[in-house]
């Protein structure tokens, strides 16, 4: 196969995955060509975990014409039998003669034995076609897969001078609705939704992924060392089946707790110091929970401590054409940073316009 027609049908299963976002969790987002004579004869794409994989989707509508063809994937097939067969036997006994992988699968069950598999069954793999942009859609679980701790997405909004709110604590609103309804995608894109306690206090918001076509809501996170949050709040009325998660020091009132509790929210209690928890304790603790990634939203308080713990993979800031000047509230409090050298850096993967507005997304170094 030449390498324009190759590249062509690597970017559709590459569309193909990315239509499993916010449902395959904890698996990842995979598509699946098969290509046979120049055409293409079956695709597929993983929707929820327990149903079948990309692979066996796309094989079963090749049927027949599978055999002598190519499979198309944009991430190693698995050799492991768990909640599914494994995609290389499937691969195998259709007569697939070649695999294009984008790249190879992290995760400890899978990690090269996929492709091992396929070849000692004499079946050609080819890897690295796309392997940057397939990395990309599944970042999140290749840093799950190899560090063992959520990737984390620290969301801003501010003005132009990098406020997010008026003196008077108003911020409705700061960017417009394009750039809002951007926001939501981001939450339908993610496990977890997290902000510190003073934004629950200030906006009783909601937390959820709205009008963007998820049905399974984030878990909503709540960073509350006193346990402030108050027991009408949105995210305590509307707790579902444990939805939302209050992370509370070891110093909280067992009554307090308790009343919590038999409302069905779920709490977690970590050591406080001077005022903050430790990011490791945190990220353990939501890893145990099987969150695979974390979009922390909120104020200043929040984001400075995310920032400065390095708890930060990826920074989605939202640009605001007005300018509040030095009265307004900052958008990262105060790190205790004294020198350039200690400032947090970033590299930028992309910036677009959002409405009226400007959406920078960048990774922290």
């Amino acid at each position: 196969m030449n390498p324009a027609s190759a590249l062509k049908l690597m970017k559709r299963t590459l569309v193909l995955a990315s239509r499993g976002a916010g449902t395959t969790h904890p698996n990842p987002m995979v598509g699946a060509v098969v290509a046979a004579d120049g055409r293409i004869v079956g695709e597929g794409w993983h929707r929820r975990p327990g149903e079948p994989h990309a692979e066996a989707l796309a094989l079963e509508e090749a049927g027949s014409a599978a055999r002598g063809g190519i499979l198309f994937v944009n991430l190693e097939p698995c050799d492991h039998v768990g909640r599914t067969a494994p995609c290389t036997r499937a691969i195998i006994d259709a007569g697939i003669t070649h695999v294009f992988a984008a790249c190879r699968d992290p995760h400890f069950l899978v990690d090269g034995k996929g492709f091992k598999a396929l070849r000692e069954a004499g079946v050609q793999v080819t890897t690295g076609t796309l392997g940057r942009e397939a990395e990309e859609l599944n970042r999140a679980f290749f840093h799950f897969s190899r560090e063992g701790t959520p990737y984390m997405t620290l969301k801003l909004a501010s003005t132009m001078d990098g406020r997010i709110a008026a003196p008077d604590g108003n911020s409705k609103w700061i960017t417009g609705e394009k750039a809002r309804r951007a926001v939501h995608r981001l939450r339908a894109q993610v496990d977890a939704v997290m902000v510190g306690v003073g934004t629950v206090i200030a906006d009783d918001p909601k937390l959820t992924a709205r009008d963007v076509g998820r049905k399974i809501q984030p878990m909503r996170v709540v960073l509350d060392p006193a346990l402030r949050t108050p027991p009408d709040s949105i995210i305590v009325r509307e707790n579902q089946a444990g939805s939302t998660l209050l992370v509370i020091g070891e110093e909280v009132p067992e009554d307090r707790y308790q009343a919590f509790q038999d409302r069905g929210v779920r709490l977690l209690r970590l050591p406080v110091e001077e005022g903050l928890f430790a990011w490791s304790a945190l990220a353990g603790s939501l890893a145990d929970m099987g969150i695979l990634h974390v979009l922390a939203e909120g104020g200043g308080k929040t984001a400075a401590w995310m920032l400065k713990t390095g708890a930060v993979n990826r920074l989605e800031l939202f640009l605001a054409s007005r300018v509040l000047g030095a009265s307004g509230i900052p958008a990262v409090g105060d790190m205790g940073i004294t020198s350039m050298k200690e400032a947090a850096r970033l590299s930028f993967h992309r910036i677009r316009r959002v409405g009226e507005d400007v959406q920078i997304t960048a990774d922290v170094k």
